[in-house]
């Protein structure tokens, strides 16, 4: 099972990141007000920010310190600071509450693309990709958009106050503010060195990642069988080993965090500070220094690590989301879509002819699977297509329903190519029962009607009597309401496949597939479903493979498949009669019902 990986064991390089952010912010565009809204009132909360020192500073320098200071100016400046830091507060929730809704929008617009994505690819898409796989790129990476979203709200945050707080430096005293300019630089070297050593680190994490999700989906979907063949051990082994991997390098990335992340920000205001106070302890030997301002300076000082130190803790935030946003636009930009189809107007299926005429299909575009396929159904009859396994048998039935694209020949229903018919006609019109039939979580009822509303509650207990599973539904309690559970798991294989027998028929197609319908029924439901088969088929176009041959004996063309070609066809009197593989297998088949 193929798991594709964007980038495997390198880091993204700055470019790439661009593109990709360019490319995820696109989904954002809807909500570009909000997010406009968002930066003004960051704006604000910056010029905020910078304007309560310069209040305690004023209140020192012209009050405090000349001396003479009144209650009435005490509380003017009290009254200004918190009337100000009342307003600061109302600014910040204002940004918060638009920007965060903005975002969660942001995340659940690229869920709902990603999902209908998924539901556009074509099947060899999941025949080739692990259910761990994509559920780690609907689930974990779109989950982890949400904190890269909040990175942009501390990018603004930190570039308005830095840019205000500096500019406000400069206002009070040039000399100084420069010096403060100098540490950017430093700044700008420790983010680069980050951003490049941590993006090889995070790849290297969410492959790990999906590798841990992958193991887990495939020990719960085959847990009777771990448990059947005492393999609990060795799996527990292999899944430890995938987590350890998984934990060195979650250890590997929280070690360069706590490396250059807070700790080397702090250092750095704190050697600003110490800066500060040095510059102006020198200026006090020769002049008088206004305490106010250096209250002021040390709080815009403050004020200019303070972002920044947010802005790389949020570094590991922003590598976490480029990965998860290339790997969602790894999907989206996948184009193993389903086959496509012409949709001419007005067409569709009256009557059920289906025609191969010379179909050659390959999967992989290499190696041909069906070569030059050529049968003809006419509407009420059923074909039935027999063979050892890998003979093409399933792979007819991909190209049937258009799982798959075929690349020679043509495949033509009631006259007219099956790629002239919409999607939407040619499903609804041919009814397909696999081997392993699937049932949802919700009811019997749910199951039946597949969340199809215009199917009304008559038509689903005709659908469960004509193919019999009436009998045991009606002795459920809750009967057509009761309960149903992961994939069905309180029901047996047998009424699994009953209630799927029921939600094929209850859309009345004009076309039956049935793969090995019956493979997993016993034998007493066997024959009880048989005569509800029998009704099924009577005035549709049936096409079943089967293994059992007991089973299609009255099947109005056997067609015998090997390595891709049919080698043999006839009714079953036929080639019984005329001795070939059909009758081989036919006969191996009896003795081995024999010998049991």
């Amino acid at each position: 099972m193929e798991q594709p990986e964007i980038i495997k064991d390198r880091s993204i390089p700055f470019k790439q990141q661009m593109h990709i952010l360019k490319r995820i912010m696109k989904f954002a565009h809807p909500y570009r007000k909000e997010f406009t809204a968002a930066i003004i009132f960051s704006i604000l909360l910056a010029i905020i920010n910078a304007i309560l020192p310069r209040i305690i500073q004023i209140f020192i320098d012209d009050h405090l310190t000349p001396g003479g200071v009144t209650f009435r100016t005490i509380l003017f400046f009290a009254s200004l600071h918190f009337g100000v830091t009342l307003i600061r507060m109302i600014v910040w929730y204002c940004e918060l509450y638009i920007f965060n809704m903005a975002s969660e929008k942001t995340v659940k617009n690229i869920r709902e693309n990603l999902y209908t994505k998924l539901h556009s690819l074509g099947m060899r898409f999941f025949d080739q990709t692990s259910t761990g796989w994509i559920i780690t790129r609907a689930t974990n990476d779109t989950e982890a958009m949400k904190d890269f979203w909040n990175v942009f709200l501390t990018i603004m945050q930190g570039v308005f106050g830095v840019v205000i707080s500096l500019s406000a430096m400069f206002y009070l005293d040039a000399s100084v503010a420069v010096w403060i300019l100098l540490f950017a630089p430093i700044l700008l070297i420790v983010i680069r060195f980050y951003q490049v050593y941590s993006s090889k680190t995070y790849v290297d994490m969410k492959s790990k990642l999906s590798s841990l999700n992958t193991k887990l989906a495939e020990t719960i979907n085959g847990m009777s069988i771990i448990q059947q063949f005492r393999q609990e051990r060795r799996l527990q082994k292999e899944f430890e080993e995938t987590n350890r991997s998984y934990f060195d390098s979650r250890y590997s990335m929280v070690r360069i965090n706590a490396i250059l992340l807070s700790p080397i920000i702090n250092f750095l205001y704190t050697v600003a500070v110490v800066l500060i106070l040095a510059i102006f302890g020198v200026n006090a030997l020769s002049s008088p220094v206004e305490v106010g301002i250096i209250y002021a300076f040390t709080s815009y000082a403050n004020d200019f690590f303070r972002p920044l130190t947010r802005l790389m803790d949020s570094l590991s935030l922003f590598q976490d989301g480029i990965v998860s946003s290339s790997r969602i636009l790894k999907v989206m930009d996948n184009e193993e879509y389903a086959p496509e189809q012409n949709d001419i107007p007005g067409a569709q299926i009256e009557i059920g002819k289906i025609e191969f005429k010379n179909v050659t299909f390959s999967y992989d575009g290499k190696s041909d699977v069906l070569k030059n396929i050529n049968f003809t159904v006419n509407p009420g009859e059923t074909v039935a297509l027999v063979g050892h396994t890998g003979s093409g048998k399933s792979s007819i039935i991909n190209v049937l329903m258009r799982f798959y694209d075929f690349q020679k020949g043509e495949v033509i229903i009631d006259g007219r190519s099956i790629k002239d018919y919409p999607m939407r006609e040619l499903r609804r019109k041919t009814g397909l029962v696999l081997q392993d039939s699937f049932l949802f979580y919700g009811t019997i009822k749910d199951n039946i009607r597949i969340k199809n509303d215009e199917i009304n509650d008559r038509e689903i207990i005709q659908a469960a009597k004509f193919v019999q599973a009436d009998q045991f539904i009606e002795d459920l309690p809750g009967e057509y309401d009761a309960r149903v559970v992961e994939r069905g798991a309180s029901f047996s294989s047998g009424q699994k496949q009953l209630i799927s027998f029921a939600s094929t028929i209850v859309r009345d197609p004009k076309i039956l597939i049935l793969d090995e319908a019956t493979a997993n029924i016993d034998t007493e439901t066997e024959t009880l479903i048989q005569e509800g088969l029998n009704r099924m088929r009577k005035g549709r176009t049936t096409v079943a493979i089967a293994h059992r041959l007991s089973t299609i004996r009255d099947a109005d063309q056997i067609l015998v498949l090997d390595n891709g070609r049919i080698i043999e066809r006839g009714t079953h009197d036929e080639l019984i009669s005329n001795g070939g593989k059909y009758k081989d297998m036919y006969e191996l088949q009896n003795i081995g019902l024999q010998t049991k």
